[in-house]
């Protein structure tokens, strides 16, 4: 049966186009039943116009419009627009979930908004202190890596680094399928005497946790190695590991594609690497893997990259659906669940 997800049709930088693209795509190839959200006068039009471009007007495609007559645009400061945009799409489209007429929300909007909002309409999951944005990254092993938080929280403690790990490490084997997944706390060294006071801090109450796979400090480069299957920092450093990650990948994509134009050898050479080099970039694109989880609001969550475009979107979709399929709020409802008293 097909699973309904809700998606903000205003939210990144070239909406309503990327959302509507993508939208049809994963109407098309997976068992979904997308709600798009916005301004019916923008989005109902040119949803006719892109049906009628594939062909597709008739084709019955499960894509609906919900109206709504604001949208939170990225140059918007979140806390403002959240309080002043009350049928804002993000607002609408959560609502849809919270009240259960859709089972996941995602928006390719801005990130403080999306995250203000969803803790405002949806509320936070029992035992829950603070949510989390994951993202997920490529390694060299060919599996996922998790790394969170990667900005919901500047400044965190070791009680919520402690969460995290736990959110994380069910969302790795409950979406991404990671068996037994290896949870590592992100610090400036392996051994125990390295980090600052939050990793000292967080280190004992993590090996204390027998609910998780914690294998202890790790680095950098572990993010991208293999050796860690959930990677848990604060969302300070999270956001600069994130934000590095993207650039660096821009940068080898550009330098490799330089280098392979730059003589005559080389360029015969891209003919016959070209396969390689394409099969090189899906790895590292981040259209590939949909979006950022909001792990511990109460409702599958996905944020998507601004610059999303309709491949990103449908994958985006895609994410939002496994997220609610596999139940992973109840999953941390119970794991994060106090003691009873007696």
């Amino acid at each position: 049966m097909p699973i309904d997800i809700v998606v903000d049709g205003m939210g990144s930088d070239k909406a309503p186009e990327s959302e509507i693209r993508g939208a049809i795509l994963a109407c098309r190839h997976l068992d979904v039943r997308v709600h798009l959200v916005g301004p019916e006068d923008i989005l109902r039009p040119a949803l006719r116009q892109h049906l009628a471009s594939h062909n597709l007007q008739n084709k019955h495609l499960p894509v609906f419009i919900v109206p709504a007559s604001e949208w939170i645009s990225m140059d918007d400061k979140a806390a403002q627009a959240v309080r002043a945009k009350r049928d804002s799409s993000m607002r609408v489209g959560l609502k849809m979930v919270r009240e259960g007429r859709a089972a996941a929300f995602f928006t390719a909007g801005n990130t403080g908004a999306a995250m203000a909002t969803a803790k405002m309409v949806l509320g936070m999951l029992a035992g829950v202190h603070r949510p989390a944005l994951a993202t997920v990254l490529p390694t060299t092993t060919g599996s996922p890596s998790l790394l969170l938080d990667v900005g919901a929280n500047v400044d965190s403690d070791p009680d919520n680094l402690v969460q995290f790990a736990v959110m994380g490490s069910i969302y790795a084997q409950n979406v991404l399928k990671v068996r037994h997944p290896r949870v590592g706390l992100l610090s400036i060294g392996e051994e125990d005497s390295k980090g600052n006071t939050l990793t000292h801090d967080t280190l004992p109450l993590l090996r204390a946790l027998p609910s998780i796979n914690f294998i202890g400090n790790v680095e950098g480069r572990d993010l991208y190695n293999g050796h860690t299957d959930v990677s848990v920092c604060d969302g300070f450093v999270g956001n600069v590991a994130l934000k590095t990650s993207e650039g660096l990948v821009k940068l080898f994509s550009v330098l490799l594609r330089d280098s392979l134009k730059s003589t005559i050898t080389a360029q015969v050479g891209a003919l016959f690497s070209r396969t390689a080099f394409n099969d090189f970039k899906k790895r590292l694109d981040y259209s590939e893997y949909g979006g950022a989880p909001l792990l511990g609001v109460r409702g599958p969550c996905i944020i998507g990259h601004g610059s999303s475009n309709e491949k990103a979107i449908m994958n985006g979709i895609r994410v939002a659906a496994e997220f609610a399929q596999a139940e992973v709020n109840a999953s941390i409802e119970a794991a994060l669940k106090p003691p009873a008293t007696t």
